[in-house]
């Protein structure tokens, strides 16, 4: 028999017995795998009996493996008695041992999280129009046009719009900072790159030509030790050259796609940018229709769990910067923030996927989802999208029923999004007046 008392929401402590035989044969299987490293004079190497082991070495001494495994299995019967979940490895602690009575050990366990499902069905989510007008066909033809631009290198003052290469410090409080200097950095003057102010200044250089760029970090800049301060920037210009732009024509239209006219291609332009916006209005229905049931329900998780992923993701992070020869604080300055805020972040992403977990498997439970044939496809063309290089037999290979098992999580979410999705309404997003 086990007994469980609560310690904290979250959190309890599960108390169950290790039966001596268990226990007894735990210690004699240790003792045969480990016992000859233990030297008894007067006895050959293995073969001084147990308890004279134990009597030199200490009870203690055959607290090996198997006896962890004994005592896993017996906290997994008193789990499964006492119906419970947990989310966490157990922390373990032997209260008594012997070996007529076996062993009382307390086992300290995290739950995992419990959810209370708000409104999943029918929810209401205010949606915009994602229309493709004449001005957006126009501004991606731009686009194409400019990527066709050539450069030209001229001699004359800089403008709005050219091309400069050039170099600059930063310095601030008369000490240069990290992170603010370059060499022939290239960049189209006007495209706010930089903080405001800077490119403006430029206007007007030589090649060749120094100046002192002043300017004031925003007070929201990322890097917190820059943020609101004032600095100078030397800069000096080594090249000038602008875009010369294709004309917009039939010919460009030849030149740059597989249609012969420029008629053609804002028609092809306008039914790629009309396929593109029915996918992010999808897109944002999904995520906003998902993130009000995480938001509609009640899910208490123990703080220790968030802890332990997050803690986890950073230390996979970590590893992923050392394998670049970067070290994690350099990698905080870099981003602009600190080790303190980057461990917060992390902390707080590991709540919200903690819950959203919690809360899907809880619809998945309520409604006792199981994936159908359009919530495998759907999974695996979201993979196909996201590998970019999979053709249509590849997919229809990986939906053969042999292949189906490594996306059955991702079909089950799948099914989630669908019920969800096709219970939800859309209604219009109020314009904001404020």
């Amino acid at each position: 028999m086990s007994e469980i008392t609560t310690i904290e929401t979250g959190k309890v402590k599960l108390t169950f017995k290790l039966p001596a035989e268990a226990y007894v044969k735990a210690l004699n299987d240790a003792y045969h795998r480990i016992g000859s490293k233990y030297p008894i004079p007067g006895f050959r190497k293995g073969k001084a009996p147990r308890h004279m082991i134990e009597q030199q070495y200490g009870p203690a001494a055959f607290w090996d493996k198997e006896l962890d495994l004994a005592v896993e299995r017996a906290c997994a019967d008193a789990v499964a008695e006492q119906k419970i979940l947990p989310a966490m490895a157990p922390e373990y602690s032997i209260i008594s041992y012997s070996e007529t009575d076996g062993c009382e050990i307390e086992a300290v366990i995290v739950l995992e999280p419990t959810c209370e499902l708000g409104e999943y069905k029918g929810i209401e989510v205010p949606m915009q129009e994602y229309n493709v007008t004449d001005e957006s066909v126009d501004k991606a033809l731009d686009e194409r046009r400019h990527s066709q631009a050539r450069l030209v290198s001229v001699e004359r003052p800089l403008e709005l719009g050219d091309v400069a290469v050039f170099d600059f410090a930063g310095f601030c409080d008369g000490e240069q900072f990290e992170g603010g200097t370059a060499e022939n950095y290239s960049m189209k003057i006007g495209s706010h790159q930089f903080i405001p102010g800077f490119e403006e200044q430029m206007v007007g250089m030589k090649i060749d030509e120094e100046r002192d760029v002043k300017v004031t970090f925003p007070e929201d800049y990322q890097a917190e030790h820059l943020a609101g301060k004032e600095a100078v920037f030397k800069v000096k210009v080594h090249e000038i050259s602008y875009e010369e732009l294709p004309e917009l024509n039939d010919e460009f239209a030849a030149d740059t796609s597989e249609f012969e006219t420029l008629d053609e291609l804002k028609a092809s332009i306008r039914e790629e940018l009309e396929k593109q916006a029915a996918k992010d209005r999808e897109a944002a229905f999904e995520s906003a229709v998902m993130q009000k049931v995480i938001d509609n329900a009640k899910v208490e998780i123990h703080e220790e769990l968030i802890h332990a992923e997050a803690h986890a993701e950073l230390h996979e992070l970590e590893h992923q910067l050392a394998d670049i020869g970067l070290k994690f604080e350099d990698y905080a300055n870099y981003m602009g923030t600190t080790v303190e805020d980057l461990h917060e972040r992390y902390h707080k992403m590991a709540a919200d996927q903690i819950k959203a977990r919690t809360v899907i498997q809880a619809v998945i439970d309520a409604e006792k989802l199981k994936p159908e044939d359009r919530d495998y496809e759907a999974a695996v063309n979201a993979y196909a999208e996201r590998a970019q290089d999979w053709d249509a037999e590849k997919i229809a290979k990986e939906l053969l029923p042999e292949n189906r098992r490594k996306y059955a999580q991702s079909a089950l979410y799948e099914a989630v999004v669908r019920l969800v999705k096709e219970n939800a309404k859309v209604i219009e997003k109020k314009e904001d007046n404020e």
